[in-house]
């Protein structure tokens, strides 16, 4: 039984995814966000949908600035979205987007990456190292990253123009839909290639684990990666996104934001409405065990044009 949920310039450098139809109405909102986009959630266990789409509406009542959110969690047939087809500019966490490419590629000629490759692709995970991720962007060119999200039906996610792969614009959908790529059998990436990527997310260093893990309990498995960038006009973009297995579900979370105030504003905004989906998902683990990112969080400074 599935339980559905419908509720509602210049430049400045860079810092740093049939059955019973129930509707519910979220709780007074503010008159100006009436005709806000809403929460949406589905679920096929009776009463989660509901639960996660109040408790995320209530995380981002207060939150100024646009958020974007997508859950899916496998187990137990559960979907969220918010803004799901707004588009971003991706910081960061196109760099997942990068090495997907570049697997998928060599899957194509049936060889190996190389040493300098591997190497590349371990900095550029795991430390957001943006020197490495530029030389791999420049090695594999936009034909061919567009060429992946062809393949990988990332069809509203545009490759940045003029090397600027932090300029590259994303959504949820598509986001989800490479979450689920990362960790599902499926005919674009290769089994070895979807445990490489993982395997890198589960590595990235401590102070750039915030965001999607917060509030998972220790009995899930944290697989992220987050960006962030400041241009002169919509404030800060801060961008999450993870996959998360264990305490007997399997879900993948994108929360993509931008109009904050500051870097930590936008992390906030994003640990709120993390914290509530694991507690929603995984409400039997205890508050001493759930996972608290550093206070200070770090990431790498993203290159983009001047003026």
């Amino acid at each position: 039984m599935t339980h559905r949920i419908s509720l509602r310039a210049r430049v400045l450098p860079a810092v740093a995814a049939a059955g019973m139809l129930v509707s519910v109405v979220a709780g007074a909102a503010p008159a100006a966000a009436a005709t806000a986009p809403q929460v949406s959630c589905t679920s096929g266990k009776a009463g989660l949908a509901a639960k996660l789409q109040r408790d995320i509406t209530a995380a981002l009542a207060t939150r100024a600035g646009t958020v974007a959110v997508g859950l899916r969690d496998r187990t137990t047939n559960t979907t969220c979205t918010l803004r799901a087809t707004v588009s971003y500019d991706s910081a960061s966490v196109v760099k997942v987007t990068v090495l997907a490419t570049l697997l998928w590629d060599a899957k194509k000629t049936n060889r190996y990456l190389t040493a300098r490759e591997s190497s590349l692709a371990t900095a550029m995970i795991t430390k957001s190292d943006n020197a490495a991720t530029t030389s791999l962007w420049n090695q594999l060119g936009v034909t061919k990253v567009k060429g992946f999200l062809a393949a990988a039906g990332m069809t509203r996610t545009v490759p940045g123009s003029g090397g600027y792969w932090g300029l590259t614009r994303i959504n949820v959908t598509d986001e989800q839909r490479l979450l689920s790529l990362i960790t599902a059998r499926n005919t674009v990436l290769s089994d070895n290639s979807r445990a490489y990527i993982h395997k890198l997310m589960g590595q990235v260093v401590t102070s750039q684990r915030w965001g999607t893990p917060a509030g998972a309990p220790s009995s899930v498995s944290k697989h992220v990666k987050n960006g962030w960038l400041q241009r002169a006009t919509r404030g800060w973009r801060v961008h999450s996104i993870g996959t998360f297995q264990g305490g007997g579900h399997d879900y993948t979370v994108s929360v993509l934001t931008d109009g904050n105030s500051t870097m930590s504003y936008g992390v906030n905004t994003i640990q709120a409405v993390a914290k509530v989906i694991h507690r929603d998902l995984v409400p039997t683990a205890p508050a001493a065990s759930r996972y608290t990112p550093t206070t200070t969080p770090k990431e790498a400074y993203v290159a983009v044009p001047q003026g």
